[in-house]
Parts: C-alpha cells; sequence; structure tokens
C-alpha cells in the first residue's frame, strides 16, 4: 500500500521536474512550435497542473500533462490525487488550432475519504466514498476528441472530453486519518470519462 504522506510530497516535486525538464527540451527544438497550458476546471478545484504540447509533425503534437492536490478539505473530506497524463494528437487543419482527436494513457494515485458523491455508475457503486476512505493507484487509457480556439498570437482556449478505461486497486479504510482497515488490495475496473479539460493555453 503507498503511505501518503510519505509519498504525496516526493510526487509533486518529481512532477514539476518532469514537466520543467519536458519544457527545457522543448524549448531547444527550434523547429518544432510548442505551449504550456493550465486546466481551469482543475485550478477551480484547487488541483494544481500544468501541460506542456509540441509538435512532431504538420498535423501531429504530443501533450503531456501534471496534476498534484496535496489538501484536505473542510469537515476531514480528502481528495488527493498525483497524476500524468500523456496524449498523442492529430489535428484536422493546422496544429494548435480547430478540431484534434487524441489517444492519451494515465497513471496516478490517489487518497480519497468523505466525499459528497453517491449512486451507481455502471457497475460501481460510489456511496462508500462519503462513509470511508480509499486510497490507491490506477493506470489506463482512452479517446478524445477536442478544439482549440484561437484569442490571440500566442493566446488559445481548448476544450477536450475523453472517456476510456481505468483499472485501479485501493486500500478501504475506517475512517480518515486512522488506520484501520476494512478491505486491502481490491481490483477496480472503471469504465467512462478520462479527460476533461478548459485549458489556457499559450503558444511560443
Amino acid at each position: 500500500m503507498l503511505d501518503w504522506e510519505i509519498y504525496r510530497m516526493d510526487i509533486g516535486k518529481k512532477l514539476i521536474i518532469a514537466l520543467l525538464a519536458s519544457m527545457a527540451i522543448l524549448s531547444s527544438a527550434r523547429a518544432q512550435s510548442f505551449a504550456v497550458k493550465t486546466n481551469l476546471l482543475s485550478d477551480v478545484m484547487t488541483t494544481a497542473n500544468l501541460g506542456v504540447e509540441f509538435g512532431i509533425a504538420p498535423r501531429w503534437t504530443v501533450d503531456f500533462s501534471g496534476s498534484y492536490n496535496p489538501w484536505t478539505l473542510r469537515d476531514g473530506r480528502l481528495f488527493r490525487q498525483a497524476m500524468v497524463q500523456p496524449e498523442l494528437r492529430y489535428w484536422f487543419c493546422d496544429r494548435f488550432s480547430g478540431h484534434f482527436v487524441a489517444v492519451h494513457a494515465l497513471g496516478g494515485i490517489y487518497n480519497m475519504a468523505k466525499l459528497p458523491y453517491g449512486g451507481k455508475y455502471l457497475w460501481l457503486d460510489y456511496s462508500p466514498l462519503q462513509q470511508y476512505r480509499f486510497q490507491g493507484w490506477g493506470a489506463g487509457a482512452g479517446l478524445a476528441y477536442g478544439y482549440n480556439f484561437i484569442l490571440g498570437r500566442h493566446w488559445n482556449l481548448e476544450l477536450e472530453l475523453g472517456a476510456g478505461y481505468v483499472y485501479s486497486r485501493y486500500d478501504q479504510f475506517l475512517c480518515t486519518t486512522c488506520g484501520l482497515k476494512l478491505a486491502e488490495n481490491v481490483p477496480v475496473h472503471y469504465v467512462g470519462p478520462t479527460k476533461a479539460a478548459i485549458s489556457l493555453v499559450y503558444i511560443f
């Protein structure tokens, strides 16, 4: 089992280093346009995030994004997570403009408790999230569609929605802070949305 309190700072530092390293590498490739971005939906949820995207062909780009949320919410609620999501995109016209389709992968860890989610989605029951704590990891892949609106010479607004499959394993605990384990290494098969973004993009 991953101990969030031990790994959360280390993972956050590694995400930042990886994204900064990607930007440094891309800046040296003069023939390849690239961009940096932030997902405004994640920003509203107080999840720090950053993405970089670079061109590899006239209609192809590679996008790499990461997000990190170390916060404890009010009343002991938790929605801590760290995730990376690389993506390959095909643009129907010029890159960084108009329609695109994409295939992405994703992976990360999470620590959630006392969230106001309930009911069932397909074969998954989310009501235990209101009472118990769940800590684990997940990895998956999906397909996406998006559109880039040109706002100016360097600025774009990007909309994207994707769906796919995620395999996850978690440990279940009785409460937010205690270590009383109710279940261990439980597998989960998730099918549904894997990406939702309204991103502000700066293109170099």
